[in-house]
């Protein structure tokens, strides 16, 4: 019986182990700027187009050229995770100074959205939902580490901060505050589409622990 249960399980963990697996990462093509407080943008996912917005207080885009703040660093602070396979492209960015609200709306749910960061020293962040940080490191201003706070929401900057956040989960748009700074810079991508409902924890965690706690199950039932 526990060796049907093995083979009943085994595609739910080899799934949950293909997860974790480093998958390309579609990063936002900004666009324009229209206004003092809106960014447009788009993400190509797969043969989906996903229009991006940004919404807040920033002080330049960087539309088409300029410097490129995402190709430096050894290693790289933007693929120094298993999970992203490739950093931010080119030089298109959104340098904020001012803090407060900010809010990045898809136009279409999108799945685990990753925030890349540069320089975000001593810095007070607050997404509101969990977050994972995926990788950090030297960057364009040096190096720092991010430190979570108590509730996992967020994160405070302890020196210059480069590297990568994921909200896991399903997002129409993604919410933070953070406080104001000389100068910080922000871009924002996905790894696919999603179905609009935020999940509580990686797909990949809840997979294995449902197939390990099936196999817990059965063993106990046949001690007993």
């Amino acid at each position: 019986m526990i060796s049907k249960l093995r083979t009943a399980l085994l595609p739910a963990l080899l799934l949950s182990s293909s997860l974790a697996v480093a998958v390309p990462v579609s990063w936002t093509d900004w666009t324009s700027a229209p206004t003092a407080t809106s960014v447009l943008g788009s993400l190509a996912v797969g043969a989906t187009t996903v229009g991006v917005t940004y919404s807040g207080a920033y002080s330049l885009a960087q539309t088409s050229g300029g410097t490129n703040y995402w190709g430096e660093g050894s290693p790289a602070p933007y693929t120094g995770s298993s999970l992203v396979d490739n950093a931010p492209p080119d030089s298109d960015i959104i340098q904020l100074s001012t803090g407060g609200l900010k809010t990045i709306s898809f136009s279409q749910p999108v799945l685990d959205p990753l925030i890349a960061l540069v320089s975000w020293n001593s810095n007070t962040v607050d997404f509101g939902v969990p977050i994972q940080i995926l990788s950090f490191g030297p960057g364009h201003w040096g190096s720092g580490t991010p430190v979570i706070n108590p509730t996992g929401t967020g994160f405070f900057g302890s020196g210059e901060v480069h590297g990568v956040i994921r909200l896991p989960g399903s997002y129409s748009s993604i919410s933070f505050t953070d406080s104001s700074e000389n100068w910080h810079g922000i871009t924002v991508g996905v790894v696919g589409l999603g179905n609009g409902n935020a999940v509580s924890e990686p797909a990949s965690l809840a997979l294995l622990g449902l197939g390990l706690a099936g196999l817990g199950a059965l063993r106990k039932r046949r001690a007993t």
